[in-house]
């Protein structure tokens, strides 16, 4: 299997880079952003302790992240080619719960991505996609809460999975299919394991 982490603050790209890692490499895309706001828009009992904390701009407790990961691991992903995981882990508490959770089962984190770009750029890439999508959590004031709860408790990761000896640092500015070639060609020195197209 293939393990996958792709690490950036709000904005940096990381709902647009899974989507042609899932295309190039078969994999299956954990993103705990649409899981919960699947729930939320399901008006489940989950989605609404969930937006408890969303629509304040705060994470999600790490006890309730890992049950989600877990179940979607078990279930959803359990026979697919490796997971890309899209806004997890965001603590360094989820990144060693997720350590533990893969060993159990055999697999590691093989690769963590880390989309880097500048805080100007990542506001208004948010503004533009809350006009665009109308995303209640793109307004200014969250925004600006999102990256300093980015900048305080999910930015520490960095330097763990540097420690860990798997982070895989990208510029992601530019041009969005150069920002994936560089991913790709990160993955395949690092993993030894070559990009597929897997469009039929």
């Amino acid at each position: 299997m293939l393990n996958l982490i792709l690490f950036g603050a709000p904005g940096s790209g990381k709902g647009t880079q899974s989507a042609k890692l899932i295309d190039q490499f078969g994999l299956f895309h954990i993103s705990t952003g649409e899981v919960l706001r699947d729930h939320i828009a399901r008006g489940t009992e989950l989605g609404k302790i969930a937006n408890t904390y969303i629509s304040k701009g705060n994470l999600i407790p790490d006890d309730l992240i890992i049950d989600i990961i877990e179940h979607v691991i078990d279930n959803e992903a359990k026979d697919s080619k490796g997971v890309v995981f899209d806004g997890f882990p965001r603590t360094i508490p989820q990144a060693e719960a997720l350590k533990t959770l893969l060993e159990k089962r055999g697999h590691k984190v093989d690769a963590v991505i880390g989309l880097e770009v500048p805080e100007e750029e990542l506001i208004e890439r948010l503004l533009l996609r809350g006009k665009d999508s109308g995303r209640a959590d793109d307004n200014l004031d969250v925004i600006r809460q999102r990256l300093e709860v980015y900048h305080n408790q999910t930015h520490p990761l960095k330097d763990f999975y540097i420690t860990e000896g798997n982070y895989l640092p990208v510029e992601g500015s530019g041009n969005v299919d150069d920002i994936f070639n560089s991913i790709a060609e990160g993955i395949e020195k690092a993993t030894g394991k070559i990009r597929r197209s897997h469009k039929k």
